[in-house]
């Protein structure tokens, strides 16, 4: 038992150890990704023996430096004390589409040069401008595609989740999750409305929203979120805070959600009975609440489940995946978060894997804990979703003993 203990807490110092050195690694991320974004491309489409006509290449590089200087500028503009939408459009805009050009600039014009070389195609100055137009259009392409995808109402993902503490009762319960909605800068109240309709034609017995409703008060972001209030369940609707609620003024969400009849689980819990059999549906506030120094905002569990009998199995609602440790340790069934976008623009969720145990999907931790990570319902910053598809949830519950009843 010892020896359990003691790898299992050099285990866990090597995990904290392994996160302690990706947030000292972040913290220089935003002095040198913007100088790589921009950088990388100008070189590999302008300047590697593609000898453009000088206006070209003067015009190009331009472009990239004011590309360089300008992100930056605008997202300070509209993520920081100004919080002016047009700035924030343009930064997240050029934000996207560096990382688009910079990832494809990287993984496919490199090796494209090298297997034109290899095959003989052309000269250096036909095989470098084959390289130049191969990536542009792929970006161009992967770009146009990605804003039609991320401005979409998601898709329904569908699946039966097995529990196995579930009574026979409540057999068949369907949940619901969306999360991420992200409201912001683009105005996006038709889009929200929409959702909501899907949402309310899955007919569902609980309705989950696990945080990061908007970048943006609750004040500001007022119409786009309005939607939310036609949301319908024949049960509860149930949300909790995501991070970014914290950078806006969490409290006034908290309010707002409870206005528009959803139920804010800040380390509590309802129970929801069917058939005889009880379900707990617990929530906590994000892991980042307790810094944001607002009072009472923290996660905490063991808050969320007292008073509840430990033999019944309880639905948990946490913003981010990694609170499944937690939830593990407390014998949780089923954990609920989103967060991760699912990367958003690939290959961004390799990043996120630093962070996270899971970017999408159902995976199991511990004994008994199940954990689904939603893509999200909406996108963050960028208006670019690439290979990370947004989504609505519903989750069929199921029991060991199926209920006879539909």
């Amino acid at each position: 038992m010892t020896e359990m203990s003691n790898t299992r807490s050099t285990a866990q110092e090597a995990q904290g150890a392994s996160r302690s050195r990706f947030w000292r690694l972040m913290r220089y991320i935003p002095l040198i990704a913007p100088l790589l974004l921009w950088a990388v491309p100008c070189w590999v489409l302008l300047h590697t023996g593609q000898r453009w006509p000088l206006p070209v290449t003067l015009a190009g590089t331009a472009f990239f430096a004011l590309g360089l200087a300008g992100m930056p500028f605008a997202m300070a503009r509209g993520h920081g004390r100004r919080q002016q939408d047009r700035a924030a459009i343009v930064g997240d805009t050029l934000l996207g589409g560096s990382w688009v050009l910079f990832t494809w600039s990287v993984l496919l014009g490199v090796p494209l040069r090298l297997v034109l070389t290899v095959a003989g195609v052309g000269d250096g100055q036909g095989r470098a401008r084959i390289v130049t137009w191969t990536v542009l259009c792929v970006a161009a392409v992967l770009l146009a595609w990605g804003y039609a995808e991320a401005r979409r109402v998601p898709r329904v993902r569908r699946l039966d989740v097995p529990l196995p503490r579930l009574g026979a009762g409540l057999d068949g319960t369907r949940v619901v999750l969306i999360t991420d909605t992200h409201y912001g800068p683009l105005d996006r109240a038709r889009w929200s409305a929409r959702v909501c309709e899907t949402v309310n034609s899955l007919e569902a017995d609980l309705v989950c929203h696990t945080g990061d409703i908007a970048d943006g008060t609750a004040e500001r972001r007022r119409a786009q979120a309005a939607p939310l209030g036609t949301v319908r369940a024949t049960r509860a609707l149930v949300y909790v805070t995501g991070n970014h609620e914290y950078y806006s003024e969490a409290q006034g969400w908290v309010d707002l959600m409870d206005e528009l009849g959803w139920e804010p689980l800040r380390n509590r819990h309802l129970l929801l009975e069917r058939g005889g059999d009880t379900l707990v549906v617990a929530g906590v506030d994000d892991v980042t609440a307790e810094s944001s120094g607002l009072a009472g905002h923290r996660a905490h569990l063991a808050g969320a489940l007292q008073g509840t009998d430990p033999d019944l199995p309880v639905l948990l609602l946490a913003h981010q995946p990694k609170f499944v440790d937690r939830a593990a340790a407390h014998g949780i069934d089923l954990q609920l978060s989103g967060h991760t976008h699912g990367g958003q623009i690939w290959p961004f969720h390799h990043l996120v894997r630093l962070d996270q145990p899971t970017v999408a999907g159902l995976s199991h931790h511990g004994a008994r804990t199940l954990l689904y990570t939603s893509r999200g319902t909406g996108f963050w910053g960028p208006p670019f979703r690439v290979f990370a598809p947004s989504e609505i949830t519903l989750l069929v519950l199921r029991s060991p003993e199926r209920s006879t009843s539909p």
